[in-house]
């Protein structure tokens, strides 16, 4: 901060100070492109950031490894074994269960969304062939139907949030450290809490294979992304009821996943070992760890500079008007550059004058921009966080604040290029004409 570079702030604050009104004029023509520029990067942060966390919900972390175990009637007592006690892998398997009153048709057939209507298809049978209708067996007559909610069943090892960090709503979670109770505890997701808050219905589950039908407890709900009602229990609480066998479907093909730390490889390998020996085939074992954000960059990517082009574009208007402004200003200023020059100013030293002026005006609009974006943000995230969840706790990225400043100084050069030009090429002699 000294000599020509300090020379040339001091003086292009001065100028800019002296010339408030051609200042606000230039950054109005200038607010809305770097303004624009900041709302496209925070935009695309926060998709991005939201487009991630709904991943991690239904599918888990990036870098999670997943394995998914083959539906055999040996692999359910082995993997329980082997995962029994362990924090850093859960294994978890998805059923249908029905609760409220028997032999009727859910309200939901299928698990379907209660504000779809018709629902999924409920009950379909398939011969050996693979065709599949709605109608019931020969013989069977379709059940009436009844105040009874359909919806998938999940039953965990353990604390599966350490995979997928479901978003708490009220009550509480599975506490897998306390003993299994006879009466399986839930936690439903958003779309069940919503049926069992529109309908009455007995508090009896009906679960295929099971031995009789238990009473389960509803204790907490969250947040786990998926639009169909869901119920999350603990898998020692439901083998009170069912078969461990039972778990693995292999009729349906639905088998156990297995979701793994990215440092639990002695797990994997214990488990995977334990497998084949039981008589499962090593090919039959896949595992890959999560990696949504790298399939995900190109195409997040591609949408970010579609949209920053079109921000540039808005920018080279404010670009303009810097532009405009500058070389009116210079063409004023003719005999003070010219005398600035005839004292033995330097001609680097009157182009940095009229390039700071221009950069500091690009710093003050950027500025502008970046409170407006926070204050914009801060609002939508008061007014409209507590209906949309991926909107709450929203902080305006620091990545769009960075690209404010490059705009606004991009924009301040850009524009005052050609006038520190115009001024540096300004001859001694012409205050000698005035």
């Amino acid at each position: 901060m000294s000599g020509r570079f300090r020379s040339a702030l001091i003086i292009g604050g001065q100028g800019i100070r002296a010339r408030k009104l051609r200042t606000f004029l230039s950054m109005v023509s200038l607010f809305l492109g770097v303004l624009a520029v900041v709302v496209v990067q925070a935009g695309a942060e926060i998709a991005e950031r939201a487009v991630l966390a709904n991943t991690e919900l239904t599918e888990g972390r990036d870098g999670t490894v997943k394995m998914y175990v083959p539906p055999k009637p040996q692999t359910v007592p082995v993997t329980l074994e082997t995962l029994r006690g362990r924090t850093d892998a859960v294994a978890s398997t998805t059923t249908m269960a029905i609760i409220g009153e028997p032999g009727v048709t859910p309200i939901n057939p299928g698990a379907a969304p209660f504000d779809q209507p018709g629902g999924y298809t409920s009950g379909m049978t398939c011969d050996q062939y693979g065709n599949c209708t709605d109608e019931p067996p020969e013989g069977q007559e379709a059940a009436p139907s009844g105040q009874a909610i359909e919806l998938q069943l999940t039953a965990m090892t353990g604390d599966i949030r350490q995979f997928r960090p479901f978003r708490p709503g009220s009550g509480k979670w599975l506490d897998f450290a306390s003993a299994p109770s006879l009466s399986p505890r839930l936690v439903l997701n958003l779309e069940a809490a919503k049926g069992f808050g529109r309908y009455r219905v007995p508090a009896e589950m009906r679960i295929t294979g099971a031995d009789a039908n238990p009473t389960p407890r509803i204790i907490g709900v969250i947040d786990d992304g998926n639009p169909q009602p869901a119920a999350y229990v603990r898998s020692d609480e439901l083998l009170n009821w069912l078969p461990a066998t039972k778990l693995a479907d292999e009729q349906a093909g639905i088998g156990l996943t297995v979701m793994m730390a990215p440092d639990a490889t002695a797990v994997e390998q214990t488990l995977r070992a334990r497998l084949v020996a039981s008589g499962i085939p090593p090919n039959d074992l896949h595992a890959e760890p999560i990696n949504f954000r790298k399939e995900a960059a190109t195409e997040l990517a591609l949408m970010r500079w579609i949209f920053l082009g079109m921000a540039g574009l808005v920018l080279l208007i404010g670009v303009a008007g810097i532009l405009n402004v500058g070389l009116a200003t210079v063409g004023e200023r003719i005999e003070e550059f010219a005398l600035r020059r005839a004292v033995g100013t330097p001609r680097s030293l009157l182009a940095g004058i009229v390039l700071a002026e221009t950069l500091l005006t690009g710093l003050i609009t950027a500025a502008a921009a970046i409170g407006t974006g926070v204050a914009a943000l801060k609002l939508v995230t008061i007014f409209m966080g507590d209906g949309e969840p991926s909107l709450s706790n929203l902080e305006f990225p620091w990545q769009a604040g960075v690209a404010g400043v490059i705009a606004g100084l991009i924009a301040g050069l850009l524009g005052g290029f050609v006038p520190a030009l115009r001024a540096a090429r300004i001859p001694i002699a012409t205050v000698m004409r005035a």
